[in-house]
Formats: C-alpha cells, structure tokens, sequence
C-alpha cells in the first residue's frame, strides 16, 4: 500500500534519451550528486533508459538540470534525497556558443579592406620620403579654364577668317560662298581643338595610372622585405 501511495504521489515520467535531455540549464555534479546517481543506476524502480541516463551522468563533471530532476523525481521518495540538499554546493555551467564561419564574400571583403589599410598605411609611412607628385588634372584652376577658353575663341576665329578668305579666292566675291567658307573653317578649327583636348587628357590619365599602379608593387617588395 505504501508503495502505491508513493506511486500516485510521485507518477514516474516517461522514459528519456541523453541526447533529448542535453539542452538546457548545465549544473556541476558535487559528491552528494554523483552518489545519487550511482545509486539511480543500480535502482529496479527506474526504467532502463533512467539507469542508463544515471550511470552516465555519474561519470561527468557536468548534467543538464532536467535530467537530473528527470531522475529524482523517477526515484522512490523515501529513498532519494531532498531536492534542496541535492542542489547544494552545485553551481551552472555556461558553454560558449560555436563561432561563427565566415563567409567567402565575407573573407574577400576583409582581405580587400586589409589591403586598403596597408596601402594607407605605407603610404603615411614614405611621404616624407617621396612626396607624391602633383597629378595635372585638366582645368584645375581658373587661369587654365580661362586659357583654354580664349585658345578655343581665337581658333574658332582664325578658321573662321581662313575659310572666308579661301572661299571669296575661289568662288569671287560672293557673301554667302564666302560665309559658308568661314563656317567650315570655324567646324574644322573646332574639330582639331577637340582633337588636340581628347590627346592631351589621354595623357594625363596615362600618367596619373602609372603612378597609381606603382604604389602596390612597392607595397609589396616591402612586405617581402
């Protein structure tokens, strides 16, 4: 009868796995602990799987929180000990979560912005050693814009006055042969300075890019250096 009664007091719970029961709250095992737990392996009243799951536990310097009550509250009330007294001196056990694996985009980008930093920072390291040349940009002042700008004014107006006068000597005095003449000389002028610009910021470019491109190769004999 006695034994009944304990049975309705305290239902056993379903039988569990190591595996379903190794999430959760950790605890550390103290001896009053590990004493339970040997005595739960051997106990007839636990399931086999509980026994199992007891003998296990005794071995480790650690058990999940829900197997452990799992246990006690499978063993006989009389004979397990009280669940305060069982937890004494026990303390939690935090695990530290797996790092996480980087990504190949990711690694690129990182090695990308790597070598940005060594580019800036060799680059503080020798410009006192070789000041970086100045790069001549196209119309980077106001004389130069302006030059410019009355370059193309008087050759727009010296085509315009060659193809008049090579128009009026061909065709005689004639105004619209003539106006139409210092017309394509003015097109043709505007033509060649168009020209003449596109070769001269070609050049420009070419060189700004060789001095660009010069700058890793240094880096590099440096780090192998």
């Amino acid at each position: 009868m006695a034994a009944e009664a304990n049975d309705a007091v305290s239902p056993k719970p379903p039988p569990i796995t190591t595996t379903a029961a190794a999430a959760g709250l950790i605890i550390s095992i103290t001896d009053e602990m590990r004493s339970f737990l040997t005595k739960s392996s051997t106990d007839s009243q636990l399931s086999e799987d509980l026994r199992h799951l007891s003998s296990s536990l005794s071995l480790q310097s650690s058990a999940p929180y829900q197997s452990l009550k799992t246990i006690w509250l499978g063993s006989e009330s009389d004979s397990r000990p009280h669940w305060p007294s069982l937890l004494a001196g026990s303390d939690f056990v935090f695990t530290s979560p797996t790092p996480r694996q980087k990504s190949e985009e990711l690694k690129a980008r990182l090695r990308k912005l790597e070598e940005a930093a060594e580019r800036k920072a060799y680059d503080e390291l020798v410009k006192d050693i070789t000041p970086r040349k100045p790069v001549n940009e196209p119309f980077s002042s106001y004389k130069d814009q302006l030059g410019f700008g009355l370059h193309v004014v008087v050759t727009m107006f010296t085509g315009y006055l060659v193809g008049y006068a090579a128009f009026r000597a061909l065709f005689g005095k004639s105004p619209p042969m003539s106006a139409a003449g210092g017309i394509l000389g003015l097109v043709g002028a505007m033509l060649v300075e168009t020209l003449l610009f596109i070769l001269r910021s070609s050049d420009l470019g070419g060189e700004s890019s060789s001095t660009s491109a010069s700058r890793p190769s240094n880096l590099k004999i440096k780090k192998n250096q």
